[in-house]
């Protein structure tokens, strides 16, 4: 598992490159042919690793009911996020990582709810749901590539 946790750790870190390059204007710009911008996949991003990690363990998420109404599969941005918001976001990358090794680490993990994903895998145990979960982002910074050739 000390993989899995190094390439989300790798991917975070690309994600946060995105935070400092972009202004907050870049950020919350939704280009032509595209649905979300920068932020928000950034942000859905951390809402699906808690969602399928914690929420399917049957545990709390240390992310706020809002922001996964706001971030959750199925939603689009409604309005411009404030810099207060991409702080948070920001300071959410690598925090859900870090509890989520050590809760692991503490083996926290007892208890899965069974989830079959949209793209047909079918997570059976928090390992599965973090092996899914760097796919999961890997799909987005891919999007967010595009995004940024239209800034």
């Amino acid at each position: 598992m000390q993989q899995t946790f190094d390439i989300t750790r790798t991917s975070r870190k690309i994600l946060s490159q995105f935070l400092e390059k972009y202004t907050l204007e870049e950020l919350n710009a939704i280009p032509e042919g595209f649905n979300n911008n920068l932020i928000w996949n950034i942000a859905h991003i951390i809402v699906v690793q808690q969602m399928l990690v914690y929420k399917l363990s049957g545990l709390p998420m240390i992310i706020s009911d809002e922001m996964v109404e706001k971030y959750k599969k199925g939603t689009r941005p409604e309005r411009k996020v404030l810099q207060a918001e991409v702080n948070e976001i920001k300071s959410l990358l690598f925090k859900t990582i870090d509890k989520t090794k050590v809760d692991f680490d503490n083996k926290v993990f007892k208890n899965y709810l069974e989830y079959p994903t949209s793209t047909g895998f079918v997570l059976k145990n928090v390992e599965d749901a973090m092996a899914f979960n760097y796919f999961h982002e890997g799909l987005h910074i891919g999007i967010m590539m595009g995004i940024r050739k239209f800034l």
